[in-house]
């Protein structure tokens, strides 16, 4: 199977907060629309250093992380981001590589859109055709 790219938007989830709340106009909510790597390999969104400058992203954290080529190294966790693809939306926390030539959209934002990857067309699909479909398991005692 060759490389999956899809066009994706990211936009600053605090920026968004604050516009919702009066704090900033709407036009001053930060976000960009990227070619990012579908990568079923990577568990998250991974951005560069440019990115994250350019959408005001604070870091929150560090998680340690390992790279396809085996290499291990502590990674800077980003504050939520959201994330668009077509009319399906996701929020999670990005990793930070700070050289990344490529964006990569991971697994769990995957998920999270109900998206799965087409080998034969090389795109990105809903999983379960338009609808947005979250698997949820029942609780004890519900049906």
């Amino acid at each position: 199977m060759g490389s999956v790219y899809a066009e994706i938007t990211l936009k600053n989830t605090a920026d968004e907060v604050r516009s919702r709340s009066g704090m900033i106009p709407d036009r001053e909510v930060r976000e960009i629309t990227v070619r990012a790597l579908v990568d079923t390999g990577a568990g998250t969104l991974v951005i560069n250093e440019a990115v994250r400058q350019q959408l005001g992203l604070e870091i929150k954290g560090l998680r340690r992380g390992t790279l396809a080529d085996g290499a291990r190294q502590v990674y800077q966790v980003t504050e939520p981001v959201e994330l668009r693809w077509k009319d399906r939306e996701s929020t999670c926390r990005a990793l930070v590589l700070p050289d990344a030539e490529e964006i990569l959209l991971g697994l769990i934002p995957l998920e999270d859109m109900d998206l799965v990857v087409d080998p034969i067309a090389r795109e990105l699909k809903g999983a379960h055709g338009n609808e947005v479909f979250c698997m949820i398991k029942a609780l004890r005692g519900l049906p």
